[in-house]
């Protein structure tokens, strides 16, 4: 992952963007790092975990529609594992 490196006063100016965004940032001090800002993953909102949800569900649909079962998907997906490697 690529790294931003910034001047701490540059960083202290602009801590709110920083913090949003998903790039590590190297914080200088006369070209000397003195610090890694390293964001982490944002915890997922209610409406997300709702249409994840909703998602998982649909695909269950799908799946029984499609006259398989979870379990036929599994094996299928070990089978092509196998002749793979």
């Amino acid at each position: 992952m690529q790294t931003t490196k910034v001047g701490i006063r540059e960083f202290r100016e602009n801590f709110a963007d920083y913090l949003e965004s998903r790039t590590p940032v190297a914080i200088t001090r006369h070209g000397s790092t003195i610090g890694i800002y390293v964001p982490t993953k944002p915890k997922p909102s209610q409406a997300d975990l709702e249409a994840l949800r909703v998602a998982g569900e649909r695909m269950q649909e799908l799946i029984a529609a499609a006259g398989a079962s979870e379990a036929d998907l599994k094996k299928a997906r070990r089978e092509r594992r196998t002749r793979k490697g």
